[in-house]
C-alpha cells in the first residue's frame, strides 16, 4: 500500500483547520447562525396574578416597563396578566399557580401564602418596598345611578329599606373587605364622636357599645345585598352592565373608571363623610422567581411602580399615587377629598382585622350565619 505524501499534506491541514473553524463559531446559536453583535440576553416571560380591578392599569403598565427593561438591559420581557377576586387569586398561588409576582388587595392575602404555602414569600415580604409594600392607594366610595334616585349621601343611607346594594364578597374579595371595614369605621366615629376614643382606655364602656353598633349597622348592610359576586369588577358588571341594585360599593378607581370610561353620563360618584384608606399590597413570590430564574426582572418590575413613571400610570388609571409631584392635574382632580382612616388606627392592622371579622368563626361569618 502506498502511502501519498500530499494526500497526508492535505488530510493534516484539514485537521488543523476544523478547531480553527469551531472555536471561531464558538458564539453560533444552535442552528450555526452566528448572531448580529450586540444580542440580548435571552427574552424572559414573568406572570403577575393580581385582583380585579387592576386590569386596564397592569395592561399599560407591563407595556412601558417591558420597553423601559429592554432599553436598560437588551432584553425582551414579556408580562402575563392574572386577574380575579384577591382571595381567590391568593388561594391559587397556595394551590400552584406559579406566579413570580402578586400585586394583591390588601396586605392580609399575601400574608395568607406566606402562612399557607412552604416558603412561596419570605416572611419580611412587607418590608422589601416602600410603604410597606403598597405602591399605590385607594378607598371606597359610592357609585350610583345618574341623578340619585335613592338619594343616597352617605353610609347611613345604604340602610334605607327600598335601597339595594351591591358588593362583592368579603370571602372572596379584598375589596369587599375593604367595603366592610369602611362602613364599620364609619358608625365607630358617629359614635364616638373621635376615633382616637379606641385607645383611650377610659372609654372601654363607649368603645364596647360603638363595636355593637358597628356590628349591626354592618349585619343589615348585607341584608341589603342581593348579589355577592367573587370580585370588584364582577360587582361592578353586576351593576353597570346588569344593572342590579341601586348602588354599588367601589373601589374609588372602579368608580372613576365606570363614570369615566364604561358608561359616560349614566353614573355618578357619591362620597361619603369617611372612609378607609385602601392599600393594594404586591411581592415577589421567592420561590417562584427563583425556580424560573426571574428575580432580577420581578423585582425591577415592583420597583418600577414608585417610578415617576409607574406613579403616573397608577394616577392615570386612577389609584392614588404615593408621590403626587409630576403627576398631571388632570389625573390628580379625579381623586375626592375625603377623611380618611387607617386600618392599624381602627382595626390594629391587617392580622387582627382579618382574625376578627373575616377568619373562621370571625364577626362576618357569625353576621352571614344570623341572615339565614
Amino acid at each position: 500500500m502506498q502511502f501519498h505524501v500530499a494526500g497526508f499534506r492535505r488530510i493534516s491541514l484539514f485537521l488543523t483547520l476544523v478547531p480553527l473553524v469551531w472555536l471561531a463559531q464558538g458564539c453560533s446559536d444552535d442552528t450555526g447562525k452566528k448572531p448580529h453583535a450586540g444580542a440580548g440576553p435571552k427574552a424572559v416571560s414573568i406572570l403577575n396574578v393580581s385582583y380585579d380591578p387592576t386590569r386596564e392599569l397592569y395592561k399599560d403598565f407591563n407595556e412601558v416597563f417591558a420597553a423601559h427593561w429592554l432599553k436598560e438591559t437588551g432584553q425582551k420581557v414579556s408580562i402575563t396578566p392574572s386577574h380575579d377576586g384577591s382571595g381567590k387569586q391568593a388561594r391559587s398561588v397556595i394551590g400552584g399557580n406559579e406566579a413570580d409576582v402578586v400585586t394583591l388587595a390588601l396586605a392580609n392575602d399575601i400574608d395568607n401564602i406566606v402562612k399557607k404555602s412552604d416558603g412561596l414569600i419570605a416572611k419580611d415580604w412587607q418590608s422589601r418596598l416602600p410603604n410597606n409594600s403598597a405602591p399605590y392607594t385607594s378607598t371606597i366610595i359610592f357609585l350610583v345611578r345618574k341623578g340619585n334616585p335613592k338619594g343616597i349621601k352617605d353610609w347611613n343611607d345604604l340602610l334605607k329599606p327600598d335601597v339595594e346594594i351591591i358588593t362583592p364578597d368579603p370571602a372572596t374579595s379584598g375589596g369587599a373587605c375593604w367595603n366592610y371595614l369602611a362602613a364599620w369605621g364609619f358608625v365607630l366615629k358617629r359614635e364616638l364622636g373621635d376615633l382616637a376614643k379606641l385607645h383611650d382606655p377610659k372609654q372601654a364602656d363607649a368603645v364596647a357599645k360603638a363595636q355593637e353598633k358597628a356590628f349591626a349597622f354592618v349585619k343589615e348592610m348585607f341584608g341589603h345585598v342581593k348579589v355577592l359576586d367573587s370580585g370588584a369588577r364582577s360587582a361592578t358588571l353586576t351593576f353597570v352592565k346588569k344593572r342590579r341594585g341601586d348602588v354599588l360599593l367601589a373601589w374609588e378607581n372602579e368608580a372613576i373608571f365606570s363614570v369615566k370610561d364604561m358608561k359616560k353620563g349614566e353614573y355618578e360618584i357619591v362620597v361619603p363623610s369617611i372612609s378607609i384608606r385602601a392599600e393594594p399590597s404586591v411581592a415577589v413570590v421567592d420561590k417562584i422567581v427563583d425556580k424560573h430564574g426571574t428575580r432580577k426582572v420581578a423585582e425591577a418590575y415592583l420597583k418600577y411602580l414608585y417610578s415617576p413613571e409607574g406613579q403616573r400610570i397608577a394616577a392615570k388609571h386612577y389609584y392614588r399615587p404615593r408621590v403626587v409631584e409630576g403627576i398631571p392635574e388632570e389625573y390628580m382632580k379625579n381623586f375626592a377629598k375625603v377623611e380618611l382612616f387607617e386600618i392599624g388606627d381602627v382595626f390594629g392592622g391587617w392580622a387582627k382585622a382579618y382574625r376578627e371579622h373575616f377568619g373562621k368563626g370571625g364577626l362576618y361569618e357569625k353576621m352571614s350565619k344570623a341572615k339565614r
